[in-house]
């Protein structure tokens, strides 16, 4: 090596030695104004930090309960024959808009009608549509009004999607959305109201914290109604007590509806703690997350194990509704329990799926998803154990608003689907019927090329 290699060598590690030894130094002196900077940055926008965060927690889990529309209706679609497969996808998709428009219009200011409840001179006003500030103007709460408007509506919204499965392939679609224009507008933000607006549950001190009973038993009271007043599908029942299966059209979409429901519930269960710009609110959604996930998780298993002793084989469909049931029974407190309290939790829920499915068959009403079981039984047994996990819960309070809301929607709508059996009706011919609501409501059939309702070429 030369002399002016060597030389140029040793002064390059002379100064990397140095730059080593000193940058340290001088990088933290220029830091030193960008810290400071920052924190007096920090300062001033930390008013507008609980704003922020708690909107961005409503519209993200808003996001995720919207998303569970599409779990019900691949759920709803599997579990049907295939030629009603398009009518329940239309059924779904046009519930969901119903939904939305209802509770601008009315639904949201009967839930919430204020702090002055309905004793007040502007009561037209609660029957008015809801309004939006402006963007520059709506600041002044904890959360920017539309994110708060659109995560309730999306609840709305679900209560209608658990009326449409238990009623599948033997109701006009019609019919069937006008009792939706009713239930989102009326039913559902009525008795919302007397626990989430403020009214007279909430001040008894009933608690139901995402909605076991607001949301999940209130749909399943109302599909219980229209059940018992529509009938049976043709040929589920035979004499003597017989009990003809009719099987789904495809497993894989009602597993893949489930996952996207049980996905979707991480927002209904996690969105419902209402403010995550703290700490505390942050570590609070993080365990609702767990023990939504665990409570699902124990209904999954417990139903096959059941299944198993029972009939010999897993059930997958028991298995898909343990799920559902699971998180139906952890909906009502997510946050309380311990994480072992939820898969007890969870694991009942799955317990009522597997022995409740069955009794609704002895007593011939026809529910094709299940969704009395789950959204209905294991509701009412979620909004009960609050009372074990939540030590400001009372068993009597929260049975009171268990039989309260159960006979207010279920009267209600009991009254909705009778006027709409007396006047427009509410079935189809037998042999509409016979031949699927696909071609007879719809007009396109969900599989075409393995369909017969119309000429191959």
């Amino acid at each position: 090596m030369s002399d002016f290699k060597r030389n140029l060598s040793v002064g390059i590690a002379a100064v990397t030695v140095l730059a080593l030894t000193v940058a340290p130094g001088l990088a933290q002196d220029a830091a030193a104004p960008a810290a400071a900077a920052a924190v007096e940055k920090t300062a001033a926008t930390a008013p507008n930090v609980d704003y922020i965060f708690n909107t961005l927690l409503f519209l993200m889990t808003g996001f995720l309960v919207m998303w569970m529309a599409a779990g019900f209706a691949m759920l709803e679609a599997g579990l049907v024959r295939s030629k009603n497969v398009a009518m329940q996808c239309t059924k779904n998709i046009a519930l969901y808009s119903i939904g939305g428009i209802m509770f601008w219009l009315i639904g949201y200011n009967l839930m919430y009608p204020g702090d002055d409840g309905w004793i007040v001179a502007d009561t037209i006003g609660k029957f008015m549509p809801v309004t939006m500030p402006a963007p520059g103007e709506d600041t002044g709460g904890a959360y920017a009004t539309g994110s708060d408007w659109f995560f309730q509506m999306v609840f709305c919204a679900t209560t209608a999607s658990i009326v449409s499965g238990t009623l599948a392939e033997r109701i006009k679609l019609w019919p069937f959305l006008i009792f939706i224009v009713v239930l989102t507008g009326f039913i559902y933000p009525i008795q919302g109201s007397w626990e989430w607006g403020t009214g007279w549950l909430d001040d008894m001190g009933f608690s139901d914290f995402a909605g076991s009973t607001l949301v999940h038993s209130c749909g399943g009271w109302a599909a219980l109604a229209g059940a018992l007043l529509l009938g049976a599908r043709a040929g589920k029942y035979g004499p003597n007590g017989a009990i003809n299966p009719m099987p789904g059209s495809s497993m894989p979409l009602a597993t893949l509806g489930t996952f996207i429901l049980w996905l979707g519930w991480f927002g209904f269960n996690g969105g419902s703690q209402l403010a995550l710009g703290s700490l505390e609110n942050a570590s609070a959604v993080a365990r609702i997350f767990v023990n939504t996930n665990m409570a699902a998780a124990s209904g999954v298993l417990v139903a096959m194990v059941l299944t198993q002793v029972i009939y010999g084989k897993v059930d997958l469909t028991m298995a898909l509704n343990g799920a559902l049931a699971g998180l139906v029974s952890i909906t009502a407190e997510p946050l309380a329990p311990a994480i072992w309290q939820s898969v007890v939790i969870g694991g009942v829920g799955g317990v009522i799926v597997v022995f409740t499915v069955p009794l609704l068959d002895k007593l011939r009403i026809d529910d094709v998803v299940g969704a009395i079981p789950v959204h209905l039984f294991a509701g009412i047994w979620g909004t009960l154990i609050v009372a074990w996990t939540n030590a400001d819960a009372n068993i009597v309070v929260q049975a009171t608003g268990v039989a309260a809301i159960g006979a207010f929607v279920f009267v209600s709508s009991f009254v909705m689907w009778a006027f709409l059996k007396f006047t427009i009706g509410l079935r189809p011919s037998l042999e509409d019927e016979t031949n699927g609501l696909d071609m007879s409501e719809i007009g396109i059939e969900a599989y075409p090329e393995f369909g017969t309702g119309s000429q191959r070429i």
